[in-house]
């Protein structure tokens, strides 16, 4: 009794550590990412991108509900809903350890010693703190994401599998077995992580069950095991639906019935199925085949959450991605056919040539009234394949050129030079494995150097991992040193998990294979199945936090360890309390200390205010193109948590080329018109027009858009071009493009003011840039045609510019997007993304702008620093030389005065201390000396610093040398020089000259590189 009540009052007091951690450093809005979409999808049961989330939005919904009507709160309570998440997590990890531990301790039927029940209950709290404040966990308990009630969902389940074998001898131990299938169907509903603790649960079951295991028996077990992961994986997630889809085609195209009667006949087959075996196992005493079906049902029940997706889909909600509202669409949803499909045992090098293409199976869409068939799945054949294909990127991936790129450089492949199987092997070694998980394994036990992208290199500083131990004989540079993103855990939580698992090895290896089980299938198991091809948007580390879990768990038993040597050298109860004193402070206690100010993001507002000042930079009623991910889901949720400025509408050009997403933009949403798309939806369909290719019909000059888009649409068998397979299809038959322009009609519809009318031209003509026309492309154009300038058109600063599609003489920047106005083409500008709209763009910057409490926040992101500040810079300094050029300097002085009061005077690569420069050489232009000397002091500072850095590496590691940034450093610092001496700045003048001679002639040896 005194056991229980122990262990389950400091289990509680785990999950008050946590949550108290976790609240004190919680986002108090929403962070950069899928977080959000998520909030907004939670907010208003929207459907969310592939593979769709449908618990996660519920329960999210649920939390977002306290915040008692103020949006403005909606996400710091979505963002406690992943702290309480994550707490728990952190107290059924401390139940998992402690009865780990208690089976290495104390036999069966034995009293446990005071001296025992001190340190199963040290090792519960150093193994489940040391997870709770680990770097990856951490950074998504503060946050609204999915992987923290993923975590959640694999802490239960195998807390769960534990129960169950203490108990499995007693009547209804298998309620355990039932409860884990439950959370399991709950969990597809979150993530699908938690799907892969099958085996080690699996292994659990068997060393329970079965007296005297074996080599061969746990072989075969295994492999059972391997399986029953692929029965719910693909068997019960992926192919009840696809089953249901061909059911419905079935029903509706055969038997003329409604659309989602072949569906709803087929899951109520899957019930009556599931009851009639279940009531056969009761009658005829079939405990086993009873077990497997009520767990089958409840994991059904549990995916069941899925739902959500068709009727809200059915909705039509504003966020609705993939319009998932029939099987075959939400089939399609489900298995991530966006994302194209990968290699995992057989497949093509990446200079493979395509040598045949067949029609596969038909691909299908649903119609107004049948399923149509919108094309074949093409089946490719290639010429250079391999066994277990890693750098599998071929010509037709959008990213191939820059991934090839890669490839050769990271295996220092000669152009032209093929590829081996032992490339693709040192491929997978070196980057998947190590690179894209024992780095960030590394990360969380060993020590950090900075939050920085580190993707692209393993030996630079730049997001690798570090002890801390030798770093005093490095002379890194102060930017890391200082900063709190400098984590050195000393490697000392690694040591106690490696006591731990060498401990659990030789003391309990049935216990030690399944730990290994649980870490190898959450952590390595993923790198090779998502088979990621080549650098991802972002670091994966929060893809194998299961793996981390499991590696805490030995972390808890190297207690017992350390326990076992101590107890040599002083009494059972004094070496209990030594081990857990000692393993707290160098494990959970360190780690604590150190990445606190690294995830303290309780006073950060930057996502949520780079997406406002995205919105409040457009005109009344505009259409504002964005890009993915860090552009478009906060700008999600910004307008529709918080309905900032409901009348833009928001087009994110990476879902443009759907036909899906074309018909939302057909439709109103909020408080904004449909977009002026004329073309009928039927003409956009998948299969209908996806592309054309540009077929130069030697016409003399532009052409009015109107008459290209109708040329390009039209149904006429003149307007095609006959390919060599006998299909006739629309073509480009030009790239000189006009757009009429009436400067009376553009005053009075207040695109431009009547000051500036005398500026317009009479036609807007451009070039367009590609090769091909592509839905969203041709979306764009019909969009441009019909407008009639009578809604503004804005694109973010971070759109790709092949959306801008050769416009950029016509695009002038009025905050943080770039508008588009028909003012006379200045071709000798040599920098045409830099022209400003100036008096529109000072009043939406120093008037409306929100700077995410830059200036006083205690932790700034990667993405805040990399990509907001960034904008934020280059913002002011075009606006500032925009209003030099238009001959209000006193405004342009305002606005760096602006910059200064905002934005702290930091330099976090050497792009930001470039801009800081161009902004530096403004304020000497508009005779702020002792702004521009300070900008230039601390530009100094950190080039200097970098450049000392950088020598040390010239002499003892030149591999990690980066030669290009030191030769831009180099520039900047002439830069410096060059500003100082034409400001007759003498004395920095001298210091930026000795400065750049000094490490002029230290890296002269880079010029004969």
């Amino acid at each position: 009794m005194q056991y229980n009540k122990v262990n389950n009052l400091l289990g509680w007091a785990c999950l008050l550590i946590a949550l108290a951690t976790y609240v004190l450093t919680l986002e108090p809005s929403v962070s950069f990412w899928d977080c959000g979409e998520f909030i907004a999808c939670a907010y208003r049961l929207q459907v969310s991108h592939q593979p769709g989330y449908p618990m996660f939005a519920m329960l999210g919904k649920v939390f977002s509900l306290l915040s008692m009507g103020d949006k403005t709160k909606v996400p710091y309570f979505t963002n406690l809903g992943s702290a309480l998440a994550s707490a728990a997590t952190v107290m059924f990890l401390f139940w998992t350890i402690t009865a780990l531990a208690k089976k290495l301790l104390v036999a069966k039927g034995e009293t446990i010693t005071s001296s025992q029940l001190i340190a199963i209950m040290g090792a519960g709290l150093v193994g489940s703190l040391v997870f709770a404040y680990t770097d990856t966990f951490w950074f998504s308990a503060v946050e609204t994401i999915v992987f923290a009630l993923s975590s959640l969902c694999t802490a239960v389940v195998f807390w769960a599998i534990l129960k169950w074998e203490a108990h499995a001898d007693e009547r209804g131990a298998d309620k355990w077995i039932v409860l884990i299938a439950y959370i399991m169907g709950l969990s597809i509903g979150i993530h699908l992580l938690n799907l892969l603790t099958i085996p080690a649960i699996t292994m659990v079951y068997y060393f329970r069950r079965y007296k005297n295991p074996t080599v061969k028996s746990g072989i075969v077990v295994f492999l059972l095991s391997i399986v029953l992961l692929g029965l719910v994986q693909y068997g019960i997630r992926e192919y009840t639906i696809k089953l249901a889809a061909y059911s419905d085609l079935f029903f509706v195209n055969s038997l003329d019935l409604g659309f989602g009667s072949g569906a709803m006949c087929f899951v109520m087959l899957i019930v009556a199925s599931l009851a009639l075996g279940i009531r056969y196992s009761i009658r005829h005493k079939k405990p086993a085949l009873n077990l497997a079906l009520i767990c089958l049902a409840f994991i059904y029940f549990g995916y069941g959450s899925f739902f959500y997706i068709p009727i809200r889909a059915t909705a039509n909600t504003d966020l609705n991605n993939s319009h998932p509202d029939n099987a075959f669409t939400l089939n399609d949803y489900l298995g991530r056919i966006q994302y194209g499909e990968t290699p995992l045992l057989y497949g093509p090098y990446f200079d493979a040539k395509l040598t045949d293409q067949q029609e596969g199976k038909n691909l299908y869409r649903k119609g107004a009234e049948r399923y149509e068939v919108s094309g074949k799945k093409l089946v490719n054949t290639y010429d250079h394949n391999t066994l277990i294909p890693r750098m599998h990127s071929t010509q037709g991936d959008p990213q191939y050129a820059q991934n090839v790129q890669f490839y050769k450089q990271w295996l220092q492949l000669a152009d032209g030079q093929s590829p081996t199987f032992a490339d693709n092997m040192k491929w997978m070694l070196s980057w998947q494995m190590y690179q894209m998980y024992w780095r960030y394994f590394l990360w969380n036990f060993v020590g950090r150097y900075n939050d920085a992208d580190g993707q692209t290199s393993s030996v630079s500083i730049d997001g690798n991992w570090t002890s801390g131990w030798f770093d005093g004989s490095k002379h890194l540079p102060k930017s890391v040193t200082s900063s709190n993103a400098y984590t050195p855990l000393y490697a000392l939580p690694l040591v106690v998990g490696l006591l731990g698992m060498a401990y659990h090895i030789k003391r309990k290896k049935a216990d030690a294979i399944v730990i290994a089980l649980l870490w190898f299938f959450t952590g390595l198991a993923i790198v090779l199945y998502v088979n990621q091809a080549n650098i991802q948007p972002r670091e994966r580390d929060y893809s194998y936090v299961g793996s981390f879990y499991a590696f805490a768990i030995w972390i808890g038993l190297g207690v017992l360890a350390i326990n076992d040597f101590m107890r040599r050298k002083v009494n059972a109860k004094g070496a209990a309390f030594a081990s857990v004193a000692v393993c707290l402070l160098v494990a959970p206690v360190l780690m604590a200390r150190q990445e606190w100010g690294d995830h303290d993001r309780s006073t950060k507002m930057t996502a949520h205010d780079m997406a406002y000042n995205f919105l409040i930079s457009c005109p009344k009623n505009a259409i504002l193109f964005t890009n993915g991910d860090n552009d478009t889901y906060s700008l999600w949720y910004d307008q529709e948590v918080e309905g900032v400025r409901p009348d833009v509408r928001i087009v994110c050009t990476s879902l443009f080329s759907g036909d899906w997403y074309i018909r939302q933009m057909q439709k109103p949403m909020n408080q904004s018109a449909p977009l002026p798309i004329t073309m009928p939806f039927d003409k956009y369909k998948q299969g209908v027009r996806d592309f054309m290719a540009y077929n130069d019909a030697k016409i003399p000059g532009p052409v009015d858009l109107k008459e290209v888009f109708d040329f390009i649409t039209s149904d006429d068998e003149r307007t095609k071009v006959q390919y060599q397979s006998g299909e006739s299809m629309n073509y480009l038959p030009t790239k000189n493009f006009k757009l009429k322009v009436d400067p009376d009609e553009l005053v009075k519809n207040g695109v431009v003011t009547p000051q500036q009318k005398a500026k317009l031209t009479n036609s807007m003509e451009w070039t367009y840039t590609g090769d091909y026309l592509y839905k969203d492309k041709l979306a764009i154009i019909d969009l441009l045609a019909h407008n009639d300038w009578k809604r503004p058109v804005c694109f973010t600063i971070g759109v790709a510019p092949e959306y801008m599609m050769g416009m950029q003489p016509y695009l002038y920047k009025e905050g943080f997007t770039y508008r588009l106005i028909p003012f006379k083409a200045d071709t000798a500008v040599h920098d045409q993304l830099g022209k400003v709209n100036s008096l529109v763009m000072y009043n939406n910057v120093m008037n409306k702008f929100k700077y995410g409490n830059f200036k006083h926040a205690r932790y700034l992101d990667d993405v805040s620093k990399t990509q907001f500040y960034p904008y934020l810079e280059t913002t002011f300094h075009d606006l500032a030389q925009g209003l030099i050029k238009d001959g209000r300097s006193d405004l342009a002085l305002n606005a760096l005065h602006k910059f200064d009061q905002e934005m702290p005077d930091i330099n976090p690569n050497i792009d930001t201390a470039h801009r800081k420069l161009l902004l530096a050489q403004l304020a000497y232009k508009l005779n702020d000396k002792e702004l521009a000397n300070r900008y230039a002091k601390g530009i100094s500072n950190y080039l200097t610093d970098q450049l000392a850095y950088n020598y040390t590496l010239l002499k003892d590691k030149p591999e990690a040398l980066n030669v290009g940034e030191v030769q831009f450093q180099l520039y900047v610092l002439n830069g410096l020089a060059e500003t100082t001496k034409a400001y007759n700045e003498t004395g920095l003048h001298k210091q930026f000259q000795d400065e750049l001679n000094d490490y002029g002639s230290k890296f002269a040896v880079l010029e004969n590189r």
